[in-house]
């Protein structure tokens, strides 16, 4: 059959009905009808379907072991978060899941309770404090928080080609009664990166390429979902406007000022602090 214009639609979710598992069938063939339904609706031209490719090209050669830009993309265009949503259906006392983001690594270290994984960094040393429970409020043992966040100036390790060390993220091992506490320095809202493809974009509208002041945390816990969230500070800038779609109300947490003294770990500490103090809760498989 030759391909026309009315045609090649039909034929083309028919090649891809063709592949193996189910699932991947299932995937290509709606892709294929939703591109060619875009295509049509916009009546793409040569010209901005070739601009596309090479955005994409050079979205793939800006990505590396330390930077994704095309989850970037995914982030700004507010798939991330709709994709987690999706899949995250959790109670409604359940803590809500938010977006991965480009800039976490496997590996962190495992540190003690209270242990400062700022290591000397610049900034108002910040004290995280709660439990982690299940959705009936019984406390989990031994749960593991990976937790990670950017400097003082808005950069994660991941962006620092000469960091050759864990900077600013760790793994922290809840106590027989659920307890934890992280002691890191206090985030701020930082632009996401401006010097590739996706900046190029963003420059080109109004949207504000900017996130709240936030630490991501991902707990995986055995007989729980997998929860991947932040915590973002109360009365931060952008908090209505995150580039990236990720603030929920159940996720922003007043950061409290704390004058020098006892840290809540029990140190001596001789200066003001932040104090944050929050629960996860833990949707059960």
């Amino acid at each position: 059959m030759f391909v026309d214009e009315d045609n090649i639609t039909d034929l083309a979710v028919q090649r891809w009905g063709t592949a193996h598992p189910k699932r991947l069938s299932e995937l290509m063939t709606a892709l294929v009808r939703h591109l060619h339904a875009f295509a049509r609706d916009v009546r793409l031209t040569e010209d901005e379907w070739m601009a596309a490719i090479e955005w994409l090209t050079a979205a793939g050669q800006t990505s590396n072991e330390k930077r994704q830009e095309l989850i970037l993309t995914s982030d700004v265009l507010g798939l991330s978060m709709l994709v987690v949503q999706l899949n995250n259906r959790y109670a409604p006392e359940a803590t809500p899941a938010t977006v991965l983001g480009p800039f976490h690594i496997d590996g962190s270290p495992a540190a003690p309770y209270g242990f400062d994984m700022s290591d000397g960094i610049a900034g108002t040393p910040l004290f995280f404090t709660g439990k982690v429970t299940d959705v009936e409020g019984e406390p989990i043992a031994h749960a593991v928080l990976d937790a990670w966040q950017a400097d003082a100036d808005g950069n994660y390790e991941s962006q620092m080609p000469d960091v050759d060390e864990a900077r600013l993220r760790a793994k922290y091992r809840t106590r027989e009664d659920g307890t934890y506490c992280i002691r890191t320095i206090a985030p701020r809202g930082y632009a996401i990166p401006m010097d590739g493809p996706v900046g190029d974009l963003i420059r080109r509208t109004d949207i504000s390429y900017f996130r709240p002041a936030h630490v991501h945390f991902l707990i995986d816990e055995p007989g729980h979902q997998k929860l991947i969230t932040h915590l973002f500070q109360e009365g931060s800038e952008y908090l209505d406007s995150d580039v990236v779609f990720g603030t929920k109300d159940a996720l922003v947490v007043r950061f409290t000022e704390r004058p020098a003294g006892v840290a809540p770990d029990g140190s001596a500490l001789d200066e003001p602090y932040l104090h944050a103090e929050y629960d996860f809760v833990l949707q059960p498989d």
